[in-house]
C-alpha cells in the first residue's frame, strides 16, 4: 500500500471539511456555549490532577507505608500513560466521534479517582493513576474537537482562550485547593473530589454534547503506526523521568532515547505507506501547524521547567506551608485567568503572530525577573515577575492552540488536538529533566566551595552527595543536635546555593522563551479555522 492521505486546505467552501451533521439552531444540544460549559468542566479534572496529587504525596506515603520510589510513580504513572496515548486517543475520537470519547474519557476519569479513593495499597494507587492516565488522555483531545466543530471562526479563539484559562487556574489552583483538602479532611479527598465533578460532566454531556464528524473521517485503524508511535513516546518519556536517577551519562538513559528515535524514524516512514495513517504527515507540510507544535514545546519547556523550581523556592527557602505557597501564585493564576480570554479577542483581531511574539517575551523576562531572586525576596517583587509570566503564557496557551487545531482539517481536530496536549506535556517533561540537570550541575560545582568558605566541617563524598541532593530541592541537610549557630551556616548555604542554581536553570528558561519568540513569528491563523463558519448558533 503506497498511497498517501492528501490534506486539502481549500477552506470554507471545502465540503469534506463540514461537519455531515450541522448543529441545531437553537436549544440546549449543540449550543457552543454550553458545549464550552461542559468541556470545560470535564477538562478542569484533568488539569487540577496534575499538581493537586503533588500535594497529597506526603500524607500518602505515611498512611500507606511507601517507599520515596513508590511515591514518585504516583506522578509518573499518571503522567507516562497521558502522554504515550493522547494522539492515540485523538484518532480515536477522529474515527469514532468527539462526543463518546469524552464521556467515556468522563467517567473513567472519575470512576478511577474514586477507585483511589478507596485504596488501601501503593500498588492500587499506581495502578488507578494509570487508568487516569488513559482516560484523560480520551478526554483532552475530544475537548478541544468539540469546540472546533461547535465554534464558528469569529468565536474560536475567545472559545480556546477560556478553555486555556480553565486549564490555567485549575493547574494553579490545584496547590491551594490540594492543601486545603489534606490538611482539613484527608488526602483520599483529594480523588473524591473528581466523582461528583466527573458526574456533572457526564449529565451536562449527555444533555448538551452533539456528535460532529467530518464526511471523510478515518474509517480504519493504523494498528502498526500507533504501536511504533506509542512505543517512541514510552522511551522518550520514560528516558525524562529515569534521567534525574539515571543521570544524563547514563547507558540506560541513551539507549532509551536511541530506541525513541529509532521509533520515530520506523513510525514516520510508516506512515508513508499506509492508506490511513495514524498522523497524516501532510500535516506537517503546514508551516504555521508546525511552529505552533514546536511552539507549544518550548513554552511548556520554559513555563513548567522554571516552575517546577518556583514552589520548592517557596516551601523550602520561605517556610512557607502549601497554602501558602498556593497564594503566592495567585497573581500568575490571576493573570492567566483574566489574559486568556483578552488574548482570544486580540488573537482574533490582529492573528496569532504578534500577541505569540509578544507573550514569549514576555515569558522570557519574567524568567530573567525569577532569575534575580534572593532568599530574602519580598512578596510583592515575586508577584510582579508570577504575574508577567501569566500575562506571557496567556496568549500562548490560547494562540498555540489555535494555530495546531485551526491549520489542520475538521476530520483531523482530534489528532491535532492530541498533538497539542502531546507537545505540551513532553516540553513539560524536557523542562523539568534538563533543567533539573542545569540545576544538579550548578549545586553540585557550587556547594562544596560555599561549604568550605563557610568554615563548616569537612564532608566525605557520601556525605557530600546527600547534602547535595537535600539542597537540590532547597532544603537545608541540617544534622539532629547540630548547635544553632552551625545550623544557621548550613541553612544560610544550602539557601544560597540553591538559589544560584534556580537562576541559572532560569536563565535557561529565559534563553528558551526568546528562541520561542522566533518561532512565534512563523504561525498565522488557521487555514481551515472558518471550516465550521456558520455551525452552531451563539
Amino acid at each position: 500500500m503506497t498511497s498517501q492521505t492528501t490534506i486539502d486546505t481549500t477552506g470554507p467552501g471545502d465540503k469534506a471539511s463540514a461537519p455531515s451533521d450541522p448543529t441545531p439552531a437553537g436549544g440546549l444540544r449543540g449550543h457552543p456555549w454550553f458545549t464550552l460549559i461542559t468541556v470545560a468542566v470535564g477538562v478542569m479534572m484533568v488539569a487540577l490532577d496534575g499538581t493537586i496529587v503533588a500535594i497529597a504525596n506526603p500524607a500518602i506515603q505515611k498512611d500507606l507505608g511507601a517507599s520515596f520510589a513508590d511515591v514518585q510513580w504516583i506522578t509518573n504513572g499518571y503522567f507516562l500513560a497521558l502522554a504515550v496515548s493522547l494522539i492515540t486517543a485523538g484518532k480515536l475520537g477522529d474515527r469514532f466521534g468527539h462526543r463518546q470519547t469524552f464521556l467515556i474519557g468522563v467517567t473513567g476519569f472519575a470512576a478511577a479517582s474514586g477507585a483511589i479513593g478507596l485504596s488501601d495499597s501503593i500498588a492500587t494507587v499506581v495502578t488507578f493513576r494509570v487508568f487516569q492516565g488513559l482516560f484523560g488522555a480520551l478526554l483532552m483531545p475530544a475537548a478541544l474537537g468539540l469546540l472546533r466543530a461547535t465554534f464558528p471562526a469569529e468565536k474560536l479563539n475567545m472559545a480556546i482562550g477560556i478553555w486555556g484559562m480553565v486549564i490555567g487556574a485549575s493547574t494553579a489552583g490545584g496547590p491551594i485547593l490540594g492543601g486545603v483538602l489534606v490538611e482539613h479532611v484527608n488526602w483520599q479527598s483529594v480523588f473524591f473530589i473528581n466523582v461528583p465533578v466527573g458526574a456533572l460532566a457526564l449529565i451536562l454531556g449527555l444533555l448538551i454534547l452533539t456528535d460532529h464528524r467530518a464526511e471523510n473521517a478515518p474509517r480504519s485503524f493504523d494498528v502498526l503506526g500507533i504501536v511504533l508511535l506509542s512505543g517512541a513516546m514510552f522511551c522518550l518519556v520514560w528516558a525524562l523521568i529515569k534521567a534525574p536517577s539515571w543521570g544524563w551519562g547514563d547507558g540506560k538513559t541513551w539507549a532509551f532515547i536511541a530506541a525513541s528515535v529509532v521509533g520515530f524514524a520506523l513510525f514516520a516512514f510508516w506512515e508513508t505507506k499506509v492508506r490511513e495513517p495514524l498522523i497524516p504527515l501532510g500535516l506537517f507540510r503546514s508551516v504555521p501547524l508546525s511552529a505552533g507544535v514546536v511552539l507549544m514545546v518550548l513554552m511548556a519547556i520554559a513555563f513548567m521547567g522554571g516552575l517546577f523550581f518556583v514552589t520548592f523556592y517557596l516551601q523550602n527557602v520561605h517556610g512557607m506551608s502549601p497554602i501558602d505557597a498556593g497564594l503566592h501564585l495567585l497573581p500568575l493564576t490571576g493573570m492567566m485567568i483574566v489574559g486568556s480570554p483578552l488574548a482570544g479577542a486580540m488573537i482574533t483581531k490582529l492573528g496569532p503572530r504578534i500577541p505569540l511574539a509578544g507573550g514569549m517575551l514576555a515569558t522570557a523576562i519574567a524568567m530573567y525577573g525569577m532569575s534575580t531572586l534572593k532568599a530574602g525576596t519580598g512578596s510583592l517583587t515575586m508577584s510582579i515577575w508570577f504575574a508577567l509570566l501569566g500575562l506571557g503564557l496567556a496568549p500562548v496557551m490560547v494562540g498555540a492552540t489555535e494555530v495546531i487545531v485551526g491549520n489542520a482539517p475538521l476530520e483531523l481536530s482530534g489528532v491535532a488536538g492530541g498533538l497539542q496536549q502531546a507537545a505540551m506535556q513532553i516540553g513539560g517533561s524536557l523542562g523539568t529533566a534538563v533543567l533539573g540537570a542545569v540545576m544538579a550541575s550548578k549545586v553540585d560545582n557550587d556547594l562544596p566551595g560555599n561549604w568550605k568558605d563557610a568554615g563548616l566541617p569537612p564532608l566525605s563524598q557520601s556525605q557530600l552527595d546527600q547534602a547535595s541532593e537535600a539542597v537540590q530541592v532547597g532544603v537545608a541537610p541540617v544534622p539532629k543536635g547540630t548547635p544553632e549557630a552551625f545550623a544557621a551556616k548550613i541553612t544560610s548555604v544550602a539557601h544560597d546555593t540553591f538559589i544560584s542554581g534556580m537562576s541559572l536553570a532560569s536563565l535557561v528558561a529565559a534563553g528558551v522563551a526568546a528562541v520561542a519568540v522566533l518561532v512565534a513569528l512563523l504561525t498565522k491563523r488557521g487555514q481551515n479555522a472558518d471550516a465550521g463558519a456558520g455551525v452552531g448558533h451563539i
